[in-house]
């Protein structure tokens, strides 16, 4: 019987798994520190499975980052179930990474104790940046994002956003009436706040938007490729070397910076010696980004 061989991984997929795990940490290190120095002290539930372990810790005193895993592993499995092992994959390791890092952290950073309100803004602050720089790599903290998923799959009219604000709204409630303290939901509706608005600085920037024009004598299969997996238009413009004279495709693509890195890798696995220019779209009117408005 012919023997399979098996596939070799390649340098620059092993340089980007590194990198990949390095930022995930990173991300999570400042989510935790946000929960331990700042909500939790002060008894503000954060958003999602975190804002569950933090109310489950005040009622029995589990450890928050163990909870959070626990909370997070009947929807991890029914996300596998029903959505599939790419998206469960990068979750499941991120969940554990951040968990770890709260029961890590827990015992050793400081606890402020101060302004309730000024502890708000800064953990919906850092929080907002540790989740824009997981999200930046591809991957999610787990909890009310797999809700979301796992809501739309079943019910494909209701947005993932809401779904995820009902979800959140229903923690911060529980919160408050746990902590019995109704400035608990009022400091977690600022953390929420100051959290998604710094979430879409880091991630989408001044603008809504980032235009990849990309030079390949590969159009066809790079466009399709980007089509395919990602759901976002491709324009192809014929383009000449100024210096070469050689004839080449030029790919116009506009996407949210979220998607720039993940747009990158679906470019370089078709063609390696492709020319790509990022540029910032100020403002992107259409489907996928800013809704049409008249002034008139």
């Amino acid at each position: 019987m012919p023997v399979k061989k098996r596939r070799k991984i390649s340098r620059k997929a092993v340089t980007s798994l590194i990198i990949d795990n390095i930022v995930w940490v990173i991300g999570s290190a400042m989510y935790s520190v946000a929960i331990v120095c700042f909500a939790l002290p002060n008894e503000i539930a954060q958003s999602g499975t975190s804002g569950l372990a933090i109310i489950i810790n005040h009622l029995l005193g589990t450890p928050i980052g163990l909870t959070n895993l626990v909370l997070n592993i009947p929807l991890i499995i029914l996300a596998w179930i029903f959505i599939g092992w790419k998206f469960v994959s990068k979750t499941l390791w991120v969940t554990v990474i951040l968990s770890a890092l709260l029961d890590i952290l827990n015992p050793v950073m400081p606890a402020y104790k101060g302004d309730p309100l000024l502890a708000a803004l800064f953990c919906g602050a850092i929080s907002g940046v540790g989740l824009a720089v997981v999200i930046m790599r591809g991957a999610t903290t787990g909890g009310t994002d797999i809700i979301g998923k796992l809501v739309r799959r079943a019910f494909p009219h209701v947005t993932i956003g809401r779904i995820i604000m009902v979800t959140d709204a229903f923690i911060i409630v529980l919160a408050a009436v746990v902590f019995k303290n109704a400035e608990s939901a009022l400091y977690a509706a600022v953390v929420m706040f100051v959290s998604s608005q710094t979430m879409d600085y880091f991630l989408y920037g001044t603008g809504h938007g980032k235009m990849l024009m990309v030079f390949t004598n590969h159009a066809d299969a790079v466009a399709k490729e980007i089509t395919g997996r990602t759901k976002r238009g491709v324009s192809i413009i014929p383009a000449k070397g100024g210096y070469t004279g050689e004839l080449k495709s030029m790919l116009l693509c506009v996407v949210r910076s979220s998607e720039v890195h993940k747009i990158n890798k679906i470019v370089r696995s078709v063609d390696e010696k492709t020319f790509t220019i990022i540029a910032e779209a100020n403002e992107v009117i259409g489907e996928g980004f800013k809704a049409f408005t008249s002034d008139l």
